[in-house]
């Protein structure tokens, strides 16, 4: 239990340190990411106003399948569709303290490929 404890708070304090500097406005949203160990959710936030603006997720989404890579690409091109729907080209991405790398890059290589800049 002493591991996991020590995971969560390394990834708190990064979180914290990126947190400072990344803010998301309604012309620039931030693409905050949160991976479980079965499901990866995004979404696209305005800070100042403190609403999610859109959300994606590999639970929700029934042509979510394959293996979590996979999932991850999906789900990125899902939210880089429903943005350009919404108008929205560029955001801050924010990785919320994960590493990026494995399912966290699968996603944002996939949602600047659908057209999102970041």
């Amino acid at each position: 239990m002493a591991t996991k404890n020590r995971k969560q708070f390394r990834r708190n304090r990064i979180k914290m340190r990126l947190r400072k500097t990344i803010v998301g406005s309604n012309e620039r949203p931030r693409m905050s990411v949160y991976r479980s160990n079965k499901q990866i959710y995004v979404q696209l936030i305005d800070d100042i106003t403190g609403n999610t603006l859109l959300s994606a997720s590999s639970s929700v989404e029934a042509d979510a399948k394959g293996n979590k890579i996979e999932q991850a690409k999906k789900v990125g091109t899902q939210i880089a569709a429903k943005a350009k729907e919404a108008g929205i080209e560029t955001v801050v991405f924010d990785r919320n303290g994960y590493l990026y790398h494995g399912r966290v890059k699968a996603l944002a290589e996939a949602a600047r490929e659908g057209g999102l800049k970041f």
